[in-house]
């Protein structure tokens, strides 16, 4: 009796890791990958506020705040991982797997990895929106005047401080973007990527490093590109303060993306654009090298 139990114990345990371990192995690849990339996020948000080039802010940043201030904002951006990349790579596993076994475990067309993709994308944003306005605004926080600074402490600190001043529905200020943002990014992203795996693996013969490598450089590339114009909106609405006369400059994405459209035209939208694929792509890529790495242990260990 006591060794069936056990069994039923171990076999519930198992069904459970199984569930979740898309989503373990998704979040912790990307809370790995943001450790690295941090420094280069700091610059490309400071770019996109006006602060000059990669070269100019490096310097004052480092002149004016020393090193650690490329880590400013390390606990929301890890916090946006666990939640944000939790969810997106968890979900887009498991779509995929059941669309897998519906199509008879034949690999899927790229139209329907790119909606899976899509649907992933925002399924993450919606759970991750609350850490990205953190980080967000944790950023942005030494380029305003002193008056004007939030001194957010640390991630929890900034979520505490937006619920208590601005209600929690202020948690998805901007939410709107950050979905279209994260679902054109994983279209890209993951849909590019399961795509290369299939060229270099199965049609060039390239081996298990060389297809990791080549379609994480595939897939980041296509991630930065389909992003970035919805990323700049994003970013400028999250960012937005009232003038004098409690006014925000737009009201909402789209009047954001008119006005930035009629004052530089489409480029201003790709506006830091090596910057941020500098940024997106290797972050990217490392997220893959670390879920394929975290994957082999996995197998290794036997869970």
């Amino acid at each position: 009796m006591a060794d069936a139990k056990q069994q039923q114990t171990a076999a519930a345990a198992t069904g459970v890791w199984k569930t979740v371990k898309p989503f373990v192995n998704g979040g912790a690849s990307g809370m790995l990958a943001t450790c690295v990339i941090q420094p280069i996020d700091m610059v490309k948000v400071k770019i996109q506020l006006g602060e000059g080039s990669a070269a100019q802010v490096t310097k004052n940043m480092l002149a004016n705040e020393g090193f650690g201030s490329f880590y400013k904002g390390l606990s929301a951006g890890l916090l946006r991982q666990a939640t944000y990349t939790t969810a997106r790579l968890g979900s887009f596993r498991v779509l995929t797997n059941k669309a897998i076994e519906k199509n008879d475990g034949k690999p899927l067309p790229l139209v329907q990895k790119a909606f899976i993709g899509l649907t992933a994308g925002a399924i993450g944003a919606c759970v991750g929106s609350p850490a990205d306005l953190a980080l967000i605004r944790m950023q942005a926080d030494s380029t305003l005047p002193v008056a004007q600074r939030r001194n957010y402490k640390n991630a929890f600190h900034a979520l505490y401080r937006i619920i208590a001043d601005e209600g929690v529905l202020a948690l998805w200020k901007g939410a709107g973007p950050t979905v279209v943002r994260a679902m054109a990014l994983n279209m890209g992203m993951l849909a590019s990527y399961d795509q290369s795996v299939e060229l270099f693996r199965d049609k060039l013969g390239a081996g298990e490093v060389s297809t990791v490598l080549g379609a994480s450089a595939v897939s980041g590339f296509f991630a930065s590109a389909c992003s970035l114009p919805f990323d700049y909106v994003k970013t400028q609405i999250q960012k937005m303060q009232p003038d004098a006369n409690g006014k925000y400059p737009y009201t909402g994405s789209l009047d954001c993306a008119i006005k930035t459209f009629k004052s530089g035209g489409p480029f201003k939208f790709y506006t830091g654009f090596p910057v941020y694929c500098v940024r997106i792509a290797p972050h990217v890529m490392m997220t893959w090298i670390f879920l394929n790495q975290i994957q082999k242990f996995e197998k290794q260990i036997g869970i």
